[in-house]
């Protein structure tokens, strides 16, 4: 059985100027421990699809499934990592910020601490558990914050975005950390991005969305072995691939590289 369903979902928003599509009739599924990547232009839905598979927006027809059960709400069988580096809390450490879902689950000091010690060390961060969020640059602060989703054990990871603010080299080596770090964890990934070299990078498998309202155009598997070589011909091919799928316009533009 696949891990995640998603099955006819559509969203509208009601906006001063009317209503207005976030998403419409949109299918696919996901099996346990795939690495998925959402691309798409800005507007398309990205986002808002990723929204409602962590349960903070529902979607006015269709269905979510998880594990065989439908999304009502957010649950701990997902962890969430966004691209803004405020989602962590400033006056608690690295550690204190990853042992934050386990306090709040009721789990012991010591137990919660040695998880959390665990999860940072997942990320190469285990010399900075007593650090504050200001003392770390940025890709620090988003390892920790995947360190604090991978905490309480979800068995699914949505990321939105999460390197987009990053400088170009720091974001290379936090694709390869992410992608070590899944390797190590095998979570059911969902991941969002307007990189198309960082999801050939990334990726088991592809979906391009169209403009809004957001559909799946097409769902491309990457078959190329891991560790991938972003200058290998392959690779290129299908960032080529992609950007076609994309439209002139993105390929124009998007000069992005992992």
């Amino acid at each position: 059985m696949a891990h995640i369903e998603v099955r006819d979902v559509s969203l509208i928003y009601d906006t001063p100027s009317g209503t207005v599509p976030g998403v419409k009739d949109v299918s696919f599924s996901i099996e346990p421990s795939e690495f998925l990547c959402i691309v798409g232009p800005s507007g398309c839905g990205k986002s808002t699809l990723l929204n409602m598979l962590a349960g903070f927006l529902h979607p006015a027809q269709g269905e979510i499934r998880i594990g065989g059960k439908p999304i009502t709400g957010h649950g701990t069988d997902r962890g969430v990592v966004f691209q803004d580096f405020a989602q962590l809390f400033p006056w608690r450490t690295a550690l204190g910020n990853v042992a934050f879902g386990l306090e709040m689950k009721g789990i012991g000091k010591i137990e919660r601490e040695e998880i959390a010690r665990e999860q940072l060390r997942l990320v190469k961060l285990e010399k900075f558990t007593q650090s504050y969020p200001h003392h770390l640059s940025g890709g620090m602060q988003q390892r920790v914050a995947i360190a604090r989703a991978l905490a309480y054990n979800p068995s699914v990871l949505l990321m939105d975005e999460p390197f987009a603010a990053l400088d170009a080299l720091t974001r290379d080596d936090m694709q390869r950390l992410l992608a070590d770090v899944w390797r190590e964890t095998r979570k059911t990934v969902i991941y969002v991005t307007h990189n198309v070299a960082e999801a050939v990078y990334l990726a088991d498998r592809v979906i391009v969305m169209t403009p809004h309202p957001g559909t799946v155009k097409v769902d491309i598997k990457i078959t190329l072995p891991r560790p991938r070589d972003p200058l290998s011909v392959e690779f290129l091919d299908y960032q080529k691939q992609l950007l076609q799928h994309l439209g002139q316009h993105t390929a124009a533009n998007g000069k992005s590289h992992v």
